[in-house]
């Protein structure tokens, strides 16, 4: 917590030499100059606690432009205006994400990006071992994984009375997502989105 100018003043008062050149009445000229100080000293103390709240990528809004500029933000995914708190968590999220290549690294982006339940499909070619109704897949098709995505969560738009009238009847995707896991996504890889 920061000092105020009467924590300053005190002390300075009390740093004084003794004597009667130096007598620190409520209206001498020393105790104004003394306040002054005091109150300039407040204002770098609060501006220093200020500074510890910006140090920390969760509670910074004075510096939160060189944070995303370091952090390599705004993601290109976002298309869309942020407020500073979705700003702060975005933040928060690139720098302490750890990257991956498993299914559960892709179904945790799908789940933070408002996906629970999303699912991943591989493909892999038929062989010898498989049964008569197993599906038939190129070599070519183990490079392929589908992300299926629940309807029931966003990502299928319907037209409706509000609607443009140029607007089309349905459509599907999540711009943000799918910019998201084809970022991410292995090199070798393509990645599909099925929204179900």
């Amino acid at each position: 917590m920061a000092m105020t100018a009467a924590d300053y003043l005190a002390q300075l008062k009390t740093l004084m030499p003794r004597g009667s050149a130096w007598a620190i009445t409520q209206t001498s000229k020393l105790s104004m100059l003394l306040l002054a100080w005091a109150d300039e000293f407040a204002r770098v103390d609060l501006r220093c606690e200020d500074l510890v709240n910006e140090v920390d990528p969760r509670t910074t809004i004075e510096l939160l432009a060189d944070w995303e500029r370091v952090a390599g933000l705004p993601d290109p995914c976002v298309t869309i205006d942020q407020t500073a708190a979705q700003r702060q968590a975005a933040l928060e999220s690139k720098l302490t994400m750890i990257g991956g290549q498993s299914r559960a690294y892709f179904i945790g982006i799908a789940e933070t990006m408002g996906y629970p339940g999303a699912t991943i499909d591989e493909y892999f070619p038929m062989t010898c071992n498989d049964t008569c109704n197993d599906s038939l897949y190129s070599e070519d098709d183990i490079f392929v994984w589908t992300l299926n995505l629940p309807f029931s969560t966003g990502g299928v738009f319907v037209m409706d009375c509000n609607s443009d009238c140029n607007a089309a009847l349905q459509s599907w995707g999540d711009e943000a997502l799918e910019c998201r896991i084809n970022k991410y996504e292995p090199a070798h890889t393509t990645a599909i989105f099925a929204y179900q």
